[in-house]
């Protein structure tokens, strides 16, 4: 829908004044936006490539080889795009990656696969937290939770182990149809449904 035509668009000022009509248009312009969701996270996830940050290998091949490791291993469809993802908040929030991460995935995947993109930082940190004057043990203060050890199982296997400059790698466009695949469909998502029924 062209949003230059004011006609195509809501008309009210504040959203107490929104109407029936102002919501049908905005449902029709949600229902052509939202299915473009897996394009646009592979878009930012390209944002990744040739960032360093002093790692042995940039960011984006870092998601690379951890999604490659986790497919190779047999893990789900979910899980590897989950660990694509994992770090694509590196860009926006250099204190709080894996929030963003989280939130991205959050309406698409598990409870379980959102709680390790979500933790996966502080469990990571066993592997480095002790050179920048941090506890290596945060991760102990979950010890118990239900998503513990998927957790710790997803940093020691796929994601600390992903800095390797000679390992190889499935190119980004092998996971490109598994990412537009699970961002169709959300799971949760308070969104979703409504705007499904509207328009």
């Amino acid at each position: 829908m062209a949003d230059a035509d004011p006609h195509s668009r809501a008309q009210f000022r504040s959203m107490d004044e929104g109407t029936q009509a102002d919501w049908d248009i905005i449902a029709g312009h949600y229902k052509e936006f939202a299915p473009g969701g897996g394009r646009r996270v592979l878009d930012h996830l390209k944002l990744l490539d040739g960032d360093y940050g002093g790692f042995p290998v940039d960011r984006l091949t870092h998601s690379l080889q951890t999604a490659t490791r986790a497919h190779r291993d047999g893990r789900p469809d979910d899980y590897v795009v989950m660990a694509l993802l994992h770090d694509i908040g590196d860009t926006l929030g250099a204190y709080n990656h894996p929030d963003i991460a989280a939130a991205i995935v959050k309406p698409f995947v598990s409870e379980e696969l959102h709680w390790i993109t979500a933790h996966h930082g502080i469990f990571q940190g066993t592997y480095f937290f002790d050179y920048i004057g941090l506890d290596s043990d945060a991760r102990e203060a979950f010890r118990g939770h239900e998503h513990f050890e998927a957790t710790a199982e997803f940093c020691a296997k796929y994601d600390q182990t992903a800095f390797d400059p000679d390992y190889d790698h499935a190119p980004l466009s092998f996971f490109e149809p598994l990412v537009m695949q699970l961002f169709e469909r959300p799971r949760t998502s308070v969104y979703a449904s409504g705007i499904a029924e509207s328009g």
